[in-house]
């Protein structure tokens, strides 16, 4: 009898634990998961705001950026103007006393009718006025005698011309001038041509 009460007792203690251990188990992962869930909405909420925050900054910077560089260009627009108002300042000075030169020899030439003064005058007046020129980068070019260049030339007529050769320029009407090697404007030329004498085509044999 004692060893069936036994017996039986143990029965009943499995049976007991076997009944307590899933309720265990359940409510241990039930502490689990109540316990977790908290913990990730919270991190996730703190790097929701930080990126918040990192896009705020942002759009701030690039307001900043795009007010900094509307003032750049206003800046630079009237840097520009003023460039464009007073570049030739410098040129402008330059030239005022070959104005005033000229004036005189006007004055003189009303006063004094003493040609020879009056041309030695306005030659050192022109000489000083093409160097001025030249310091700016503003030079004459030599065209007569040189072969007709469309790239420098424009010929205004064409004559016949003996012993010199065909496409060359032998009268210079207007003289052309470049700036810092562009041609600002071309020399107007007359041009040579073949002389149809000596070419031993005659009326009869046309």
């Amino acid at each position: 009898m004692t060893e069936e009460k036994g017996a039986k007792k143990e029965e009943i203690k499995e049976m007991e634990n076997s009944e307590k251990r899933p309720e265990d188990n359940t409510s241990k992962a039930a502490g689990r998961e109540g316990g977790g869930a908290p913990a990730d909405l919270e991190e996730c909420r703190r790097l929701l705001e930080e990126r918040e925050h990192e896009i705020s900054e942002l759009k701030d910077r690039l307001l900043r950026l795009g007010a900094e560089f509307e003032n750049f260009k206003k800046r630079m627009e009237r840097e520009k103007e003023d460039y464009m108002k007073y570049a030739l300042e410098s040129f402008a000075k330059e030239l005022l006393p070959f104005l005033d030169n000229l004036e005189r020899a006007i004055q003189t030439a009303k006063e004094n009718p003493d040609t020879e003064k009056i041309l030695e005058g306005l030659e050192l007046t022109l000489s000083g006025y093409f160097n001025t020129l030249e310091k700016f980068g503003l030079k004459q070019f030599v065209a007569e005698g040189k072969r007709f260049d469309p790239n420098f030339h424009e010929a205004l007529g064409v004559e016949e011309h003996d012993g010199v050769e065909e496409n060359t320029v032998i009268k210079e009407l207007l003289k052309g001038y470049t700036l810092h090697e562009r041609v600002i404007r071309p020399a107007l030329v007359v041009v040579s041509k073949k002389s149809q004498k000596g070419s031993g085509q005659t009326e009869s044999d046309a």
